[in-house]
This record gives C-alpha cells, structure tokens and sequence, in this order.
C-alpha cells in the first residue's frame, strides 16, 4: 500500500529542505545584508595547463585549486592583460589596461632588440584606485601577502595603496633576498622573520590565514600575491623526490625547436611537462591554497567569501629553465600567443556561482576590480576597462566588443614586440618590427598554428581597424629607432594595407 504524506506536513517538509540547501543559504548570505569579503589568489607564472582542472593530463597535484573549480566557475577562455607580472598586476589592481600609464613591461624591463623598446612607466601612479581603496570607502580590513612589483620605492608599495597589512610586498619581482625560498628570507617587509627552513608559500598562506581568522567579524579583502611559481626554482625536497619518481615514468622528448611556432628562428621551447622541482613548486602553492581555503571554511564564512584564482601570465616555457609546458597553447610568458596571455581563471561567488560550471566567456584580468566593485554597491572609478563578470557567472554573455593587448618590448624569454586583439572566436596578431599581422580562429585552432589572414581580408581588416583605435584611445607608445633604423608604426591610427 503507497505511504500517504498530508499535503501540508509535505510543503513545511520541502520549505526547510529548501531554506537549507548550499545556494539557498548561499543566496540568503547574500540578500541577508552581510557584506561579502572577497579572497584572492594570484600565482606568479602559472600556465594555464598546470592546473588538474584545466589539463586532465596535467603532471602536477594541484587537488586544492581543482576543489575550488569543483565549487565554482572555471573560465577556459581567461586571461591577462599583458604576458609578463607587473601590467597584468596593475590591471588587476585598477580594472585598467595598463597601456594607458606605460606600464607596459614587468618592471623595469628594458631589453633592447633590433630596435629600443617603448618608454615604460616603472610605477603605478598613487592618483589610481586599486581595489583596497576602493573597498576601504565601506570600511574593509584589507590585507596583501607575497609579490607586489608594482613599484620601485616605499612610496608605492601596498600600504600606500589601501592595504592595512603587507607582508612581503616591495619591489623585488621574485625572492631574492636571503635563502630565498626558504627562510632565513631577508625581505625588508616581513617584520618577523620565520624560523630556519620555513617554506616561502606556507608562511604566506599561514600570515592571510591568520588575518582572516582576526577579522572574521568584519567585511575584508585578503589578497595573497605568490611569489610561486616564479624563478628560482627551488622546491622542497620531499616533493622533489616525489616528482622525480613519477618524472621518471615518463618517456619522450621534453624539448622542441619551434621554428614555424614563433616564426624568427629556431628556439628551443618545453613540449612536456616532468620537471620534478617546477611540479613540487606548484604543489606547494595548491596545498598554500588549500591552507586559507580551510581558515575561510573553519571560520563560518564559505557562504559569504568570493575567492577569485588567477595567474598573471602564461607558464615558462621558452627561457630560464623552461620548467613547463604551455601546449597545446603557442609560445608562454613573454609572448603575446595564447600560451603568455591565457591563464588559470576561477571564481567561487556564493548564491551566483553554480558549483563545477564552466564559462567559454573571454574574461580578463581588468575585469576583477569592477566585478569586486558590483558586489559590494560600490560605483566603478573613472576610466575602468573591465566589466563586471556577474552576467558570466551566471551562465549569461558579457557584453564587450573586444579584448586588447600590446606588448611593445623584447621579452627575456624570447618574446617578439606585439599587439593583438581578440572577437569572437578569432585573434589578430600585429608585429610591431614590421607591422606584419596574423589571424587565427582559436575555436578551431587554439595553437595559433594556421595564419588566416590571406583568406579573410575583410576580417583583418576591421579587427586591425578597432585594434589601432584602441591604440589611440589608451595612448599606445611603440618600438623606439635604434642606429638610424626606423620601426613600423600605425599610419596615423589608420588600417594599414598588408
């Protein structure tokens, strides 16, 4: 005989199920007025297929930042808005390209080649707003940990910038200062120093754990930097020797000359990823992550935490060791190809976020500050770039045009002086020795690997058309003249004949 339930009984049963189910109470969080606080994860030099989550063959555990992904929304089309540190780091902070202060190499990088680079601002201006000031017009605590490289002198460093707390962030682009990676680490602004042999990712994550357990009560911004997994490579050892054994499983050739790839002249360039010292490096950084994702989970506050997961250019692969593989994306940090510019992007939004979804939307790194921005009610500051992703977080299409870069420098890794611009489904390259372009449609050809641009001239035409107008509109500076020869410019911002 069917079981008979009152029909009343059976609402009030399903009401309460409701009101307790994750994106409910997620939602409520949210509608209850509680301000959200806002975590982010910014990995120095971390590729795009090093993450288990965006690369199922991926030689690296990174078990943490696939839960992440598992909880929220993974972008297969993210990016960065330049493919070296220091102007993806400015975008982040201001919502702006960074074309539009000269920020446009890591600083201060200038490399000569057959011709000098463009001048290049080696400070973020104090006159922007970085996301902690913004946040500060509603009271946050805010907290930075890690790599800063945004300015040469105290004057710009994070507290000068909206942060409460900076543990770690000067001018320095990597750990340079005592055992580096390891402690002793000598940095002028850690005013403790760790005890012998601590590990430069853990401290990290433990000092953003803590000011997330003290300020659990308050609305905060905590916003951990790595400095991993930038060079030198130094990994700790028993995960060194973990990767040595499973490196030594694998078989192939690790390298490649890349002639047609990068189109000057043979360079050699990392087709497989099995460094055992890079792998305990990146694992490192995800159980960091898995540390502070822990303290947000134990301190009650999972249901009103946005935690954002990024990189600030593509992984190394064609200098320095070239630790890893980028493929099948083209060329990695220092190039203007899909392996220096798409990154690792992640988001975890409570209430907006539907758990493991995955957004083909193009996304950049302008996009963080007025995203954070619409989540607290706050205005966007003048001049912001980037769009709020919350149309994207729920599955809908941002409304934007285009994506840009420019990237006029010779990069330590080999990178050519480029620009580019990215709609729809395709990507045109601009060389800015020559002026020569490319285009590519990187839904059928993510490698970059078939110029298109003798067979859709009109294309070109109207994506070269928007991309010099962009130059205008952000002040773009190009490669200087170098004994008595003159490099390409754009003919008065107009369409150029190929």
């Amino acid at each position: 005989m069917p079981l008979r339930i009152p029909l009343l009984p059976l609402v009030v049963i399903l009401l309460i199920a409701v009101s307790f189910s994750p994106c409910t109470r997620n939602a409520q969080a949210e509608d209850a007025g509680r301000p959200l606080n806002f975590v982010v994860f910014l990995v120095d030099d971390l590729g795009y297929m090093d993450i288990g989550a965006n690369n199922p063959d991926c030689f690296y555990d990174t078990p943490n930042i696939d839960r992440l992904a598992a909880q929220g929304m993974r972008f297969t089309d993210g990016y960065a808005a330049n493919p070296v540190c220091s102007p993806t780091r400015y975008s982040l902070m201001t919502g702006k390209y960074p074309t539009r202060v000269q920020a446009t190499n890591f600083f201060s990088g200038k490399r000569s080649g057959r011709f000098h680079p463009a001048p290049l601002n080696s400070n973020m201006p104090l006159s922007e707003t970085t996301i902690a000031e913004l946040l500060k017009q509603k009271d946050y605590a805010t907290f930075f940990a890690g790599k800063w490289h945004l300015g040469e002198s105290e004057s710009h460093y994070p507290q000068a910038q909206g942060f409460d707390v900076n543990i770690g962030g000067h001018h320095r682009g990597g750990p340079y200062t005592g055992k580096r990676y390891f402690a002793p680490f000598e940095n002028p602004e850690m005013q403790r120093e760790s005890p012998p042999g601590d590990h430069l990712p853990d401290r990290l994550a433990r000092d953003t754990a803590a000011f997330i357990a003290e300020h659990r009560d308050e609305p905060f911004l905590a916003y951990l930097a790595f400095y991993s997994v930038h060079t030198p490579l130094m990994g700790r050892p028993d995960l060194v020797e973990k990767y040595k054994k499973r490196a030594a499983e694998i078989e192939g050739e690790a390298f490649a000359e890349e002639e047609q790839v990068f189109g000057n002249r043979p360079r050699r360039v990392r087709i497989l990823q099995d460094h055992a010292v890079y792998a305990a490096m990146v694992e490192a950084m995800d159980q960091a992550v898995g540390k502070v994702m822990t303290q947000i989970e134990a301190s009650g506050l999972a249901d009103s935490t946005v935690i954002v997961f990024t990189s600030d250019n593509g992984g190394l692969s064609t200098s320095e060791g070239s630790p890893t593989s980028n493929l099948p994306l083209r060329g990695g940090k220092g190039w203007v190809y899909e392996g220096g510019i798409r990154e690792p992007w992640i988001i975890r939004y409570p209430g907006v976020t539907e758990s493991g979804s995955v957004s083909h939307e193009p996304i950049c790194s302008i996009d963080l500050l007025p995203t954070i921005a619409a989540a607290a009610d706050l205005d966007v500051p003048a001049g912001v770039d980037g769009v709020d992703l919350r149309p994207a977080l729920e599955g809908k299409q941002l409304d934007r045009e285009a994506l840009y870069w420019h990237y006029p420098h010779y990069s330590n890794q080999g990178g050519i002086p480029g620009g580019a611009i990215r709609m729809g489904q395709y990507k045109l390259f601009e060389r800015y020795e020559d002026g020569r372009v490319h285009l590519y449609d990187l839904e059928a050809d993510i490698g970059e690997r078939h110029d298109l641009a003798d067979e859709m001239p009109e294309r070109v035409r109207d994506m070269r058309r928007r991309l010099h107008k962009w130059y205008k509109d952000v002040d773009a500076k190009f490669l200087q003249e170098k004994d008595g020869r003159q490099p390409w410019r754009p003919a008065n911002y107009q369409p150029l004949t190929r």
